[in-house]
C-alpha cells in the first residue's frame, strides 16, 4: 500500500527484503550443488518451489477485501511448509529463515505474526542442532535474527501507522480547503446579490419614488383638469412597480446569515410588519449546522411566504417553525388568515402547477435541493406551507 511520501521507504524495505530472500535461496542451491549427494535433487525441487511459493506471494499482494488477509495466511503456510522440509534435507536452509521473519510481521495479524517468529526460530535452532550438533552460534544466530527482525517489524508498523494517520490528515486538509472554497463562492454569490440590490434600491427604486411622488404633486396641484385620471393611473402604477422593485430588493438582499438561519428569521420578524396588521413569531432552535446555500434558500422561503400572506391571506399572526432532523431541514409557515381551496388552484403537493408565482418560486427552490412543498388550506381556516430540503 502507498503512503505518500514515505512510499520509497516502503519500497526499498519490500526491496531489500526480496533481494535477501533470493540471494539466501541462491546460497541454500549452491551449497546443494557443491555437497551434491543422493537428496541434491530433491532439495533443488524444494528449493525451485519455494521460489516458486515466494513469487506467487505477488498475486497474493494484489487481492483486495477480506480476502487479502486470509490468503496471505494460506500463502504463509505454504512458504513455511516448503522450507521446513527444505530444512530437514539442507542445514543451510535455516538461513531462510530470517526472511520468514519479516514476513510473518508483516502479513499475519498482530499477535500471530510474533508468535510465528517465535516458533521459526525454535524449528531452526533445533534443525541446526539435528544436523551438526548444538552449538553457541547455532543457537545464538537464529535468537539474535529474530530479535532484530522483531524490531524492524515494530518499526516498520508504527512507520506505517504514522503514514496512515498522516493520509488521513491531508486527505480532511483537502476536505476544507474544498469546503472552505464552497464557502467563498457561496460568500461570493450573496455579496453580488447585495450589490444588485443596493444597485436596484439606489436607481430603480429611487426613480419610481421619485415618479410617484411627482404625479401625485400633480394630482393634487389640479384635480379637475382633463387627464387627471391618467395621471392617477400613472402614479398607481408606479406605485405597484415600487412595491415590486422593493420586494426584489427584499429577495436579493436577506438579512445576513453570518449569525445562523434562527437568527435571521427572527429579524425578518422583527421588520415592520405592524403597518400590515401582522404579528410574525418564530419558533427555531438558536443555532443549526446548515450549509449555507441551505440557510439561503429557506431564508427566501420564508420571504416569499410572508410576502404571500401580507399580499393574499388577510392573516393577523404568522408563526415560522425552523427543524433539522438528521439529514432534513423543514421550514413550516402558518397563518391565520382566510385560506383558499388548494386543490382549485392547483398549489397541492409540490406546488409545482400553482398559478402563484409566490409558490411556484418557492417550490423551484425546493426542488433544486430535491425537497418537496407542501401546502395545506382550507378557506376561512388559514394556510400552511410546509418545505422540507435534503441537507447535503
Amino acid at each position: 500500500m502507498a503512503h505518500g511520501t514515505l512510499t520509497p521507504v516502503f519500497v526499498g524495505l519490500r526491496t531489500g527484503l526480496h533481494v535477501l530472500s533470493a540471494a539466501l535461496l541462491a546460497l541454500v542451491v549452491a551449497r546443494v550443488v557443491v555437497v551434491g549427494g543422493p537428496m541434491a535433487l530433491p532439495a533443488l525441487v524444494l528449493a525451485a518451489l519455494f521460489a516458486g511459493v515466494y513469487l506467487l506471494g505477488a498475486r497474493v499482494a494484489r487481492t483486495t477485501g477480506p480476502r487479502r488477509q486470509r490468503a496471505g495466511a494460506w500463502w504463509l503456510v505454504a512458504l513455511t511448509a516448503v522450507w521446513a522440509a527444505l530444512l530437514v534435507l539442507v542445514p543451510e536452509a535455516a538461513y531462510l529463515v530470517f526472511p520468514l521473519f519479516f514476513l510473518y510481521l508483516h502479513v499475519l495479524p498482530r499477535v500471530v505474526g510474533p508468535a510465528a517468529v517465535v516458533v521459526a526460530t525454535a524449528v531452526s535452532i533445533v534443525a541446526l542442532g539435528l544436523h551438526g550438533g548444538f552449538t553457541v552460534g547455532g543457537v545464538i544466530g537464529p535468537l539474535v535474527g529474530a530479535g532484530v527482525a522483531l524490531l524492524i517489524g515494530l518499526g516498520y508498523r508504527a512507520l506505517a501507522r504514522e503514514a496512515s494517520e498522516r493520509e488521513q490528515l491531508v486527505a480532511e486538509l483537502l476536505a476544507t480547503r474544498d469546503l472552505l472554497a464552497a464557502t467563498e463562492r457561496e460568500q461570493g454569490v450573496l455579496a453580488e446579490r447585495a450589490r444588485l440590490a443596493r444597485e436596484i434600491h439606489d436607481t430603480v427604486a429611487q426613480g419610481l419614488s421619485s415618479i410617484q411622488m411627482l404625479l401625485h404633486a400633480a394630482e393634487r396641484a389640479d384635480g379637475d383638469r382633463p387627464g387627471t385620471e391618467h395621471i392617477r393611473l400613472a402614479r398607481q402604477t408606479a406605485a405597484e412597480g415600487l412595491a415590486d422593485t422593493r420586494r426584489f430588493i427584499r429577495e436579493l438582499a436577506p438579512p445576513a446569515l453570518e449569525a445562523g438561519l434562527p437568527t435571521a428569521l427572527r429579524r425578518l420578524a422583527d421588520a415592520s410588519w405592524s403597518v400590515d396588521g401582522l404579528t410574525v413569531a418564530v419558533d427555531a432552535p438558536d443555532t443549526v449546522s446548515l450549509p449555507m446555500d441551505v440557510q439561503t434558500a429557506l431564508l427566501r422561503i420564508a420571504q416569499g411566504a410572508l410576502a404571500n400572506v401580507v399580499q393574499h391571506a388577510q392573516a393577523t399572526s404568522v408563526r415560522l417553525t425552523l427543524t433539522v432532523d438528521g439529514r432534513e431541514a423543514r421550514l413550516a409557515v402558518a397563518d391565520d388568515g382566510r385560506g383558499f381551496d388548494v386543490a382549485g388552484s392547483g398549489a397541492g403537493a409540490g406546488a409545482g402547477r400553482s398559478d402563484s408565482f409566490g409558490l411556484r418560486a418557492m417550490a423551484d427552490r425546493v426542488a433544486q435541493f430535491g425537497g418537496r412543498l407542501d401546502v395545506d388550506s382550507v378557506p376561512g381556516h388559514g394556510t400552511s406551507v410546509v418545505a422540507t430540503l435534503e441537507v447535503p
